[in-house]
């Protein structure tokens, strides 16, 4: 596979997960369409939106965040690699912040149910 235009870091990680749930350039379905919303002349004549589709799971994604083709091919096996993981039960470094947001908040709402809890009634209280 040819590297996308973003660092060799970046390329060398989605190389990596791609290892890690299987996933392989054969078993990908990439199609390339015209993007819509913001970017003007460019996005209106090119087709820099990219659409993967794993052909074993029949997972598709859609990537149209970039101006860039390669960007979006980037971003789009990186999305495809993420999803299948996680059907997999394999953790990636976005589910493992997901579960770290969540186990904060679980955190701020019990301090905060005891923060404004009733005080409980003692015995000796007799209103």
């Amino acid at each position: 596979m040819k590297p996308f235009a973003v660092s060799e870091e970046k390329n060398r990680k989605l190389l990596e997960l791609m290892a890690a749930v299987g996933m392989r350039e054969e078993d990908i379905e990439e199609r390339f369409i015209r993007s819509s919303g913001a970017g003007g002349q460019h996005v209106n004549k090119s087709a820099t939106c990219v659409q993967l589709k794993h052909l074993p799971t029949g997972i598709e994604v859609k990537c149209m965040r970039d101006r860039s083709q390669s960007i979006n091919r980037f971003l789009a096996r990186r999305e495809l690699a993420e999803k299948l993981a996680e059907k997999a039960g394999i953790a990636t470094s976005r589910s493992s912040e997901q579960d770290k947001l969540r186990r904060r908040k679980a955190s701020r709402n019990r301090k905060s149910r005891q923060k404004y809890a009733p005080p409980e009634a003692s015995p000796d209280d007799k209103h």
